[in-house]
């Protein structure tokens, strides 16, 4: 399910160049998009929930840079690690040439005690369709 997004003036640092967090960021929209076209409000996920899903590791790699007004499209594959922990992998594409490729890790945790815990239904169902869509090629 790829997330296009264009490049704004924001996202660039002093060189013009988009800068290294702010892809990252970009690259967490289309992590947001996709729960939302699975049907997951997100809102309503996060309001007063049982759950957290911080980022433990993140890593970004890029190939050329990419400048205000490129439009860009993320691909991103995920895939559980564990009943708690999932990685999701971004591939970056500037007219059909990647451009950058990110990596995020996340856990499963009670807001209130910051011990992990097992995903929810929900997260478990979208997880599982993403797996579906990679192994189909769509």
């Amino acid at each position: 399910m790829p997330y296009e997004r264009l490049i704004y003036l924001a996202d660039t640092d002093a060189a013009g160049v988009v800068y290294f967090a702010h892809l990252l960021s970009i690259c967490h929209e289309a992590y947001e998009f996709s729960l939302a076209q699975f049907g997951i409000n997100i809102k309503d996920f996060f309001k007063d929930s049982p759950v957290a899903l911080p980022i433990t590791q993140a890593e970004i790699q890029f190939f050329r840079p990419l400048f205000c007004g490129d439009r860009i499209q993320i691909d991103f594959t995920a895939r559980s690690l564990s009943e708690n922990e999932f990685e999701l992998q971004y591939k970056i594409y500037l007219a059909e040439i990647m451009v950058g490729k990110a990596k995020t890790r996340h856990v499963c945790i009670a807001p209130t005690n910051r011990q992990r815990i097992p995903f929810p239904e929900s997260l478990k169902n979208w997880l599982g369709y993403l797996s579906t869509l990679e192994e189909t090629g769509i």
